[in-house]
């Protein structure tokens, strides 16, 4: 079973599999950064300077012990008091739809690519330049 395992694992399909979702995590980082730290500020700037992560509707009451800021959306949800975070979840939203345009980008750009390399017309197979090496040597 150990050696089946093996054998499995040395494939490429699952090492390649493997290497993308790695990638692919820390592509996703860094559309999280992109959002967070560059993008949602500008939105808040215009929508008043707010961080827009912090938007969202209480939907229980404040417990009397809670000592944090009551305008935090973290603090609130850490407290354990009932709130409807729609700013954050925003804020997921933009973050998803700008990772699916960068993939969407990187998938046409490989297929325009990959329609290139088929329209390309193939040179010479080996058995046709070995021929014609074949053919000019005869001939000298």
């Amino acid at each position: 079973m150990l050696s089946e395992f093996k054998a499995f694992i040395a494939k490429g399909n699952v090492l390649d599999l493997a290497v993308a979702v790695i990638i692919g995590a820390a592509f996703a980082t860094i559309t999280t950064s992109l959002t967070s730290d560059i993008i949602m500020p500008v939105v808040g700037a215009i929508f008043g300077g707010l961080d827009f992560a912090n938007y969202f509707v209480l939907l229980g009451p404040i417990p009397e012990t809670f000592k944090g800021d009551p305008t935090s959306y973290a603090a609130m949800k850490e407290a354990g008091v009932a709130v409807l975070g729609w700013g954050q979840f925003v804020t997921v939203v933009i973050n998803f739809l700008i990772l699916a345009f960068v993939i969407f980008l990187l998938v046409r750009y490989a297929n325009k690519m990959v329609k290139k390399a088929e329209e390309t017309p193939a040179g010479p197979s080996e058995v046709e330049l070995l021929t014609e090496i074949r053919d000019e040597l005869k001939r000298r």
